[in-house]
């Protein structure tokens, strides 16, 4: 009879378990963990909006608490890059991010996070502070968010000379734009096709209901499509967080990621262009300048200071900022472009009197963040969105179109000083104000 041996052999199973285990304990489990977490700190602070400096500066303090010797890392719009290193051995990792959404609340407690930090954590305590982050919905439901997008550009239609009943159709032509962008997004279509999207659904309401106004209003003549309102429309698509932080990245000498935001900034202004654009070909858009009457000093301030303040309050709360915070930002934005208009209508010429009006709006969200209490680019980026000069940029656009290049060429750099000028005022404020931001480590 043939001899059966006792023994058998251990399942697969058992034997992959082994290898695996033998593997794993070969390689540098903790640093893995340690740069594995503060990737994710990165990742997440990115996705919500901020720039690339403060990015990297999240994920040094994140591994210096985890006790990682040195961390290096190559922050970009889009990709992360990062190397972890602990005596003579070190773990480099990457990962890529794909959301442009900004989320003022999500990125003030991550910084909080970062603030608070204990001298030394464990990856484990670092992942559950994160976790609870992450689980935090948004503060406020759709309709909130849509109405309050339609609060900004409504305000934004009075700064620009807009009539009562024009102010109420840019209010929902925006509430219904948003509405139409946050759906879109939330089923994770392009980025661009949603700006194209959102742009056409606002401008194209925005027109319905001037039709419907004119027919309401028989044959007056006032009522009329008009770059006042029907630009404000969709100044709720301004990319301004993406603008701002590449300006600031590049101040900081991250010109890679600087120019990328910048880029993506561009891009989305040009896809809502291109839809402002099309829509305005279905009709006669009227872009000649409205004269304001002047009343006396309180009346013009007040008519400067309440549509800028509801207009960066919208602009906060949309982005998901807490009231607190947004309250503040529409304090500081509602100063500072009162005194600009007061300044330009005084006779001080634009570009002047705006990059002031940044400085000022720079200086005090530094002030009113000083200890950590917030993020200062959540307080001053929705501050100076009311700054930025809509209605000229769509006034370049239709006299490219129509081939007045000399008009075009006029306003493309009227546009271009402003901007400048917005970006010039934050940065010397930042220089003031950050001496760890103005210094080189």
């Amino acid at each position: 009879m043939a001899h059966v041996s006792d023994e058998t052999e251990p399942p697969e199973e058992t034997q992959v378990r082994s290898i695996d285990e033998i593997e794993e304990s070969l390689e540098p489990v903790t640093l893995i963990e340690q740069s594995r977490v503060t990737l994710r700190v990165g990742r997440m602070m990115l996705a919500a909006g901020t720039a690339s400096y403060r990015v990297k500066q999240a994920m040094a303090d994140v591994s210096a608490a985890l006790g990682v010797h040195e961390h290096s890392n190559h922050v970009s719009l889009t990709e992360i890059s990062a190397t972890s290193h602990r005596g003579r051995i070190f773990r480099t990792e990457v990962t890529e991010n794909r959301s442009f959404a900004v989320n003022v609340d999500r990125l003030a407690h991550l910084d909080r996070l970062r603030r608070t930090l204990p001298e030394r954590t464990t990856p484990a305590e670092v992942h559950r502070a994160l976790d609870e982050i992450e689980g935090r919905g948004a503060l406020y439901p759709g309709v909130v968010n849509g109405a309050v997008a339609g609060l900004a550009c409504a305000a934004f239609a009075v700064l620009n000379g807009a009539v009562p009943w024009e102010v109420a159709v840019v209010f929902m032509a925006a509430f219904l734009g948003q509405t139409t962008r946050r759906v879109l997004a939330h089923r994770h279509f392009n980025g661009f096709g949603v700006t194209m999207v959102a742009g056409a659904v606002a401008t194209g309401l925005y027109s319905l209901g001037v039709a419907v106004a004119s027919a309401i209003g028989g044959d007056d003549a006032s009522v009329t499509l008009h770059a006042a309102g029907y630009i404000s429309s969709v100044l709720f698509l301004l990319p301004g967080f993406a603008l701002i932080t590449g300006a600031l990245d590049m101040a900081k000498n991250d010109i890679q990621s600087g120019i990328q935001r910048i880029a993506y900034g561009t891009m989305i202004v040009l896809a809502a262009g291109v839809s402002v654009w099309a829509v305005s070909q279905l009709t006669v858009l009227e872009t000649a300048p409205r004269s304001g009457e002047h009343g006396s000093i309180a009346v013009d301030v007040a008519l400067w200071a309440v549509p800028s303040l509801c207009g960066v309050l919208g602009f906060a709360l949309m982005f998901n900022s807490p009231w607190r915070l947004a309250l503040t930002a529409a304090l500081i934005g509602a100063l500072a472009n009162t005194g600009r208009l007061w300044a330009i209508d005084a006779g001080l010429e634009t570009q002047i009197a705006t990059a002031l009006a940044c400085l000022v709006v720079g200086c005090l969200a530094a002030w009113a963040a000083r200890g950590g209490r917030f993020p200062v680019i959540t307080l001053s980026v929705p501050a100076v969105l009311v700054m930025i000069p809509g209605v000229p940029a769509h006034e370049a656009l239709v006299s490219l179109n129509s081939g007045d290049y000399a008009a075009a060429t006029a306003g493309i750099l009227e546009v271009s000083l402003i901007m400048l000028s917005i970006m010039v005022g934050l940065v010397a404020a930042k220089l003031v104000t950050d001496r760890e931001w103005s210094f080189a480590a």
